[in-house]
């Protein structure tokens, strides 16, 4: 047990960054939780690295339900499981909890929310539909996506039973009105969400092994019946199981899995953190699952590019503004992220500014963080921004005057923005934070249907497999949402939790 304290010590060292979003693991994981180690910095920006997991010498060798990844979805499938009596296990090959949820920033898109009826936004679950399915090319899986919105409310409401209250609204690209729920300090969700959904794990009971890196699903007689995982990359263990659900997240850090689908994006950066490299893809393949539209990958506009770290769409929500080499806005900042970031692939340089005032920083609290990072410049008056940032400084003031005019009239003339225009950039200090498009999601993934049972390419699901977050595919169709990906990993991730549990119930 010293040896474990000392180990937990050690995770209090790492950076966990809380900046982008959903779960991850890895095709050579022993290697890439190796790098991950050596690749970690000495601050820490969230208790979900501090947690002292569960001592691995305490690892049984049956549970009721064995949940591949420690991300957003997995624990949030491990306490809905164990809140109807089953006895959960949950394994992450990484040294901490919280997968690339610890780095979603925005929020988490629901609708029909009782936060929305408290301050008087009107929305609906066809809208939310309509506008995601909108975004996403019309690709969308609809049995999925109708799911997915019918359940969105509900959703809040049972992270607020937990403890977890996403009571603060704003917008984001592609949605019309204020779905978009954050914590109440208006802090990144992804830390808060792992945090508290870590406290209700070990509050719960439910054993957390971290370094356990899943490395087979295990057959038995043609039927799903346990995992093989390698822990501290040294042994190797089998854990049978009644039922398995994998949520180890996409490949957005994957190089070689980009390459594969997508070597247009091979040189991008990525926001993803170490352990999404599609391990839960291959298993699942291995074992009868198939993949769909891996193809889909999606591009986040507004990335740091030397730190990779997104600067989340918040900052553009509560009314910042994006600006060329040139200080000039060129597009609807609000429109869906794919068509943003091409519009930014078409400025000089590839790149542009992220400008705010300090209206901005005070209503989205993340903003703090790459402040503090020192991922953007500031100046007491745009004059001076304009200067540390190396564009004409009477360009820029006609630029944020006329974005100003547009606010006051709540008509943007220039770009056809309606949304996030509730305050103008009045207020200095002013910040600006250069950006480029950077991978940050998978939208492609295994196939499973609204039961998240895993299924077949005769689509018919994989007995005793449940699969839930970006490890899957098909409910975003050509381009994510944002805000939707933490409302996916808490939907799907609740529904695994409960039909896994109904599956081992019915077998008993």
């Amino acid at each position: 047990m010293k040896k474990w304290v000392k180990i937990a010590g050690l995770l209090a060292l790492m950076s966990v960054v809380l900046v982008g979003c959903s779960s991850g693991a890895s095709s050579k994981s022993s290697s890439s939780s190796s790098k991950a180690n050596k690749a970690a910095s000495s601050k820490v920006t969230s208790g979900a690295s501090q947690q002292a997991y569960t001592d691995p010498k305490t690892m049984k060798g049956k549970y009721d339900i064995v949940i591949v990844g420690a991300g957003g979805a997995g624990m949030t499938a491990a306490i809905e499981a164990k809140q109807q009596g089953m006895n959960p296990v949950i394994l992450e090959k990484m040294p901490v909890a919280g997968g690339n949820t610890l780095k979603a920033s925005s929020g988490m898109n629901a609708s029909q929310t009782k936060v929305e009826a408290a301050q008087g936004v009107k929305d609906s679950n066809d809208q939310f539909y309509e506008e995601t399915l909108k975004g996403g090319g019309g690709t969308n899986d609809k049995a999925l996506l109708r799911y997915f919105v019918d359940n969105s409310a509900s959703a809040i409401d049972w992270l607020d039973s937990i403890g977890i209250k996403l009571d603060k609204l704003t917008i984001s690209g592609g949605m019309s009105v204020k779905r978009t729920h954050r914590p109440h300090d208006g802090s990144a969700v992804g830390g808060y969400l792992v945090d508290g959904l870590v406290k209700e794990v070990k509050k719960e009971k439910i054993p957390l092994f971290v370094n356990s890196d899943v490395t087979k699903l295990n057959e038995t007689d043609g039927k799903i019946s346990g995992v093989t995982v390698k822990i501290n990359q040294d042994k190797t263990k089998k854990i049978a199981a009644k039922a398995l659900i994998v949520t180890t997240g996409g490949f957005g850090a994957s190089k070689q899995m980009i390459k594969k689908y997508r070597p247009d994006l091979a040189h991008y950066v990525t926001t993803n953190q170490a352990g999404a490299t599609g391990d839960g893809i291959k298993m699942i393949e291995k074992v009868g699952g198939y993949a769909i539209d891996m193809n889909k990958i999606q591009i986040h506009p507004t990335v740091n590019q030397s730190k990779h770290i997104l600067i989340g769409e918040a900052t553009r929500g509560e009314g910042g503004i994006l600006v060329n080499q040139s200080g000039k806005r060129f597009y609807n900042e609000m429109n869906t992220r794919d068509k943003v970031s091409a519009a930014i692939n078409k400025q000089k340089g590839k790149d542009a500014w992220v400008v705010i005032d300090t209206g901005v920083r005070q209503r989205s609290s993340a903003i703090d963080f790459y402040i503090k990072d020192k991922l953007g410049v500031e100046g007491k008056t745009l004059d001076e921004l304009a200067k540390k940032m190396k564009v004409p400084a009477a360009t820029l003031s006609k630029t944020v005057s006329t974005w100003n005019e547009a606010v006051t009239n709540k008509k943007d003339a220039e770009f056809g923005r309606t949304t996030g225009m509730d305050h103008g950039l009045t207020t200095g200090p002013y910040y600006a934070f250069k950006i480029a498009p950077g991978i940050h999601y998978t939208m492609g993934g295994v196939k499973i249907n609204t039961k998240t049972e895993v299924l077949t390419k005769k689509q018919q699901p994989i007995p005793a497999l449940y699969a839930a977050g970006e490890v899957t595919g098909g409910l975003h169709g050509d381009n994510r949402i944002g805000g939707n990906s933490v409302a996916d990993i808490v939907i799907f991730g609740r529904q695994a939790g409960t039909q896994a549990t109904a599956y081992v119930k019915a077998q008993q």
